[in-house]
């Protein structure tokens, strides 16, 4: 079985599966984590990272290692993961000539990189998004037309489910860092509160970006940084997960999944990142520009029964179906020839 490594450049330190390892880090760094688990069940799999300082620790069936971005890995293995750098991915390509190289690409990339993107052609490097719309987009932003570009979606847990419990209708959630938009979730909040005065908005900020955010209004409540259990206990309790802004596009949007996989239904721009194949029904996406169409949605779902849940999960996106995913795109050294041009076709 194809020996798999993970490249991470970009995190802030050293972390692993361990408890509370990831805690104030992002969604990238508990996804990586999540779908390394699932591979290094039946394949070996190293995790290298430019922060981690100290020798090598096994975790959970997993290999976590620090690495000089200079130097060759020395594990050599047949499957290499670059998150996010295409330069890295290019430079690995060339000090591991027999390995496959993959470049998971988590981000909507920054105006250099079509730059590095004649490298990456040349080295035959494949590029993995996390959604449909975020590999349309990059085809589109750098112009490709012969690298394989395709997507497998971010995982949500098997189990996560509704609790038996009620939602409180006039509570209200936000869930994200403070830069992807939330200084206008605040102002329509504050319009939307003009019309429901008892509504509240409870904010959670995972903490690893302080953002200004102006003025905040009456009714706004900082849980600050919780932990996954009790930020889905707020899911389960929430009458929605509160997100109308249209300044920030979501390449996959987890908390919406998860979200929607506890019951809770979101509230989200129509047409905007991935919201709209991440939602699991259209009515979740709107124009959120209007604030009619924000007080409609909210008092159509106040008026529901709120022992009922409003928004189910996904099961494409259940972890055993996304590693099993990741399993069969990692199986071989090398994609054949007909596997990328109908993964550059589906798109």
């Amino acid at each position: 079985m194809a020996g798999v490594a993970f490249l991470d450049a970009m995190a802030p330190r050293a972390y692993s599966g361990g408890p509370g390892d990831l805690a104030g880090l992002g969604g990238t760094e508990a996804t990586l984590v999540r779908i390394c688990e699932g591979l290094a069940a039946d394949r070996p799999v190293t995790v290298h990272q430019a922060a981690r300082a100290t020798g090598p620790v096994q975790v959970n069936g997993e290999r976590y290692s620090g690495w000089d971005v200079s130097c060759p890995l020395e594990e050599r293995p047949d499957v290499i993961v670059v998150v996010n750098s295409w330069k890295i991915a290019a430079k690995i390509a060339r000090q591991h000539p027999g390995a496959r190289v993959i470049v998971w690409q988590r981000v909507f990339p920054g105006r250099h990189n079509p730059v590095h993107a004649a490298g990456l052609r040349a080295a035959g490097i494949e590029v993995i998004c996390v959604s449909a719309a975020q590999s349309r987009w990059l085809r589109g932003f750098a112009g490709w037309d012969a690298v394989s570009i395709s997507h497998i979606p971010n995982p949500i847990a098997d189990d996560l489910a509704p609790y038996d419990t009620a939602r409180d209708p006039d509570l209200l959630l936000y869930a994200s860092s403070p830069h992807k938009g939330l200084t206008q979730v605040l102002r329509r909040f504050e319009v939307l509160r003009s019309r429901i005065p008892t509504l509240r908005l409870a904010v959670a900020d995972p903490g690893y970006l302080a953002w200004p955010t102006g003025r905040v209004p009456d009714g706004v409540l900082s849980y600050g940084k919780l932990s996954q259990a009790d930020l889905h206990q707020q899911m389960r309790h929430a009458h929605c997960l509160f997100y109308p802004q249209d300044q920030f596009a979501e390449t996959f949007g987890l908390v919406i999944a998860e979200a929607n996989a506890l019951g809770c239904p979101a509230l989200l721009q129509r047409g905007l990142g991935a919201n709209d194949e991440v939602a699991s029904d259209p009515s979740q996406c709107i124009a959120t520009t209007d604030s009619d169409a924000i007080a409609l949605r909210v008092r159509q779902w106040r008026a529901s029964d709120p022992g009922t849940p409003l928004a189910a999960a996904r099961s494409e996106f259940r972890l055993s179906r996304v590693v099993a995913l990741w399993r069969a795109k990692t199986a071989c050294a090398a994609a054949p020839e007909d596997e990328r041009m109908l993964e550059t076709q589906s798109l």
